[in-house]
């Protein structure tokens, strides 16, 4: 398994998820006549990053995964969405953005080194970067958004958070 397939298609799956606990929490807001814009500042603790900036993690490091893993320089968002609307419409950029790799882009991976913007002059094996921190950070993000919204009131179960699975006869 190439570090594409355990990278690109689960972190699109997921983004896509949370695109779907966005409109089970606009309808909740709509039931309970409040605007889902509201959500946006929430947050579970007060040292913590509220639900716009989680959600925009979430996808910073999915696009930036991607690029990383593949030898590219991810693209760069302005991180100004103030909106639902918004925040929905930086999923489907990071989506488009996503749906133009392929596992051919991976090429080259297992002797790839991985600058870490976040440690000047450091960087790591591709392997370690994807399993060490990118898969552990887009989930922690990820799980934050999903988190806020049950905290918040949303109707949300496991079923939500896992979403759908390639199923097959035994």
């Amino acid at each position: 398994m190439s570090l594409y397939e355990v990278t690109v298609p689960q972190m699109a799956k997921m983004l896509n998820n949370m695109k779907a606990w966005m409109a089970e929490a606009e309808q909740y807001a709509e039931e309970r006549g409040f605007h889902p814009d509201n959500y946006l500042n929430a947050r579970l603790q007060m040292d913590q990053f509220p639900f716009s900036r989680q959600l925009q993690a979430a996808c910073d490091t999915a696009k930036g995964s991607a690029a990383r893993l593949s030898g590219q320089t991810p693209p760069r968002h302005e991180d100004n969405e103030a909106t639902f609307e918004e925040l929905r419409a930086r999923i489907d950029t990071v989506l488009t953005y996503l749906a133009g790799f392929s596992a051919s882009d991976f090429d080259g991976w297992e002797t790839r080194l991985v600058p870490l913007p976040f440690l000047s002059g450091k960087g790591a094996s591709a392997a370690s970067y994807a399993t060490e921190f990118a898969l552990p950070n887009f989930y922690f993000h990820v799980s934050m958004v999903y988190g806020i919204l049950r905290h918040s009131g949303v109707k949300l179960g496991k079923r939500a958070y896992i979403g759908g699975m390639q199923i097959v006869d035994l």
